[in-house]
């Protein structure tokens, strides 16, 4: 392949000839990835690759109007890079006018790092997983899991003069460990795998298929549930999600206030919790400026570039921000506030097992799975139990308990909780092969439903 810096400039170079297009922005990003697998306490795959994926936004402007066509291919001959360049601005020139159409950013000459080759990744770096693993192998538990290693770069460029690169680099375990016809879940997120505690994890699994030596069937009903930080990341990703601006000011989401408006300074919870994306993060950093192929309700192709900061979506508290993009933003006469690639929410001061202990009779709820929408305007979600539900009894877990099928939003989860525990990196058990980046307290809920008993093994 070629350098991707260089993809950058032949394809505007391509679009300033051809002259289809008022504007152009061209996003170049190369990926590389390493897999490790391990079943029955025995390594059985890796593997290493590279791609790289290429997309030509081109903009029409037409009085005043903006049309946008936006196409990406995985290619890397350079001979193809102005038939992908004509096809983005046929399309363009054949699409509607653009709702959130913008100035694009003024010219911002490249930083560091500019021309510097894409850093790559390697079987290498599962290491001391392996290592930890091996040891593993030997004891009573049968160990299932994958490590999965993305290293992203991403160069971003426009017509009018901006550049921009970044490097994202994302990474993930998760072990599932068997004993005795009982399995249970853990995970970590990493951006390079030097900070990752395989036998703490390990230590953490036996524990809890030890807590599964007994069993007890439960009906579905209300619990009083403690959920610990990977349970908590799921549901408020989910949030996260749907928190953009222009949904809630057109009534059609759960952010939307009765009678019109949104719910922005609504007060969800009296336990001062502030939920909030941060590219800067310790632990967690991500990509600093927006870097997108196509337009969503909280993001613009019109914006590509533009720094991301801090957002406060809920602090102290009381909801504080939607995502609106620039257009957007402008259109509802509110502040910009667009989304990074993580999320954080504060808590308390209390550890797990801390609430464990104050706990009479509940729930010890550590993973949840297939999590889908059942209602939009109260974002009511369903979803599984897996891999460990676990009896807590005069402040000790004493049994492992049957899966359900839930029933919750995650607003209402905020609004019912009544105690946080400390807020700590978590990785979520749905949403990781999408959203990794999560730092979440543990929450007790006191009525969480259990709608139904499931099946589930």
């Amino acid at each position: 392949m070629i350098p991707a810096a260089q993809v950058v400039e032949l394809a505007l170079a391509a679009a300033a000839c051809a002259g289809g297009a008022d504007e152009t922005i061209v996003l170049v990003t190369d990926t590389a990835t390493a897999a490790l697998r391990w079943a029955g306490n025995t390594m059985t795959t890796n593997g290493v690759s590279t791609s790289r994926t290429t997309t030509v936004i081109s903009i029409v402007r037409r009085g005043g109007r903006a049309h946008v066509g936006s196409l990406a291919s995985a290619e890397v001959d350079r001979e193809a890079i102005p038939a992908l360049v004509a096809a983005s601005q046929a399309a363009a020139r054949s699409a509607p006018a653009a709702r959130d159409s913008f100035p694009l950013l003024p010219a911002d000459p490249a930083g560091v790092g500019w021309d510097e080759p894409a850093p790559g990744t390697g079987a290498e770096v599962f290491a001391p997983v392996a290592e930890a693993l091996a040891r593993g192998f030997t004891g009573p538990d049968t160990l299932y899991g994958f490590a999965h290693h993305v290293v992203e770069t991403t160069w971003l460029a426009t017509s009018t003069g901006l550049r921009r690169r970044s490097v994202q680099p994302t990474g993930s375990v998760e072990i599932n460990a068997k004993r005795n016809g009982a399995s249970a879940w853990a995970g970590v997120s990493t951006p390079w795998f030097d900070d990752v505690a395989t036998d703490d994890l390990l230590a953490e699994l036996a524990m809890r298929l030890g807590w599964a030596q007994r069993t007890v069937e439960l009906p579905a009903g209300h619990y009083e549930t403690i959920m610990p930080p990977s349970t908590v990341a799921d549901m408020m990703i989910y949030l996260g999600w749907t928190m953009d601006g222009r949904g809630a000011q057109e009534g059609r989401t759960a952010l939307a206030a009765p009678g019109g408006g949104t719910r922005v300074g609504e007060r969800l919870t009296d336990l001062g919790l502030t939920m909030y994306s941060d590219p800067a993060a310790p632990g967690l950093e991500c990509t600093p400026f927006l870097a997108v192929g196509s337009s969503s309700e909280t993001t613009s192709v019109f914006d590509n570039g533009l720094d991301l900061t801090r957002v406060d979506w809920i602090r102290d508290g009381s909801i504080a921000a939607l995502a609106y993009p620039r257009a957007a933003a402008l259109e509802f006469d509110v502040p910009v506030a667009i989304p990074s690639s993580n999320l954080l929410m504060t808590g308390g001061d209390a550890e797990l097992a801390d609430m464990v202990a104050g706990t009479e009779r509940g729930l010890l709820l550590t993973t949840l799975w297939y999590i889908r929408e059942v209602d939009p305007t109260s974002l009511l979600l369903t979803g599984l139990t897996r891999d460990g539900v676990y009896l807590i009894e005069d402040g000790e877990v004493s049994a492992a308990v049957n899966n359900f099928r839930f029933n919750e939003s995650p607003l209402d989860l905020l609004r019912r909780a009544t105690e946080a525990g400390r807020a700590e990196k978590t990785l979520p058990r749905e949403w990781g092969d999408w959203f990794n980046r999560a730092s979440m307290p543990s929450l007790r809920i006191p009525d969480f439903h259990m709608s139904s008993v499931s099946q589930a093994q």
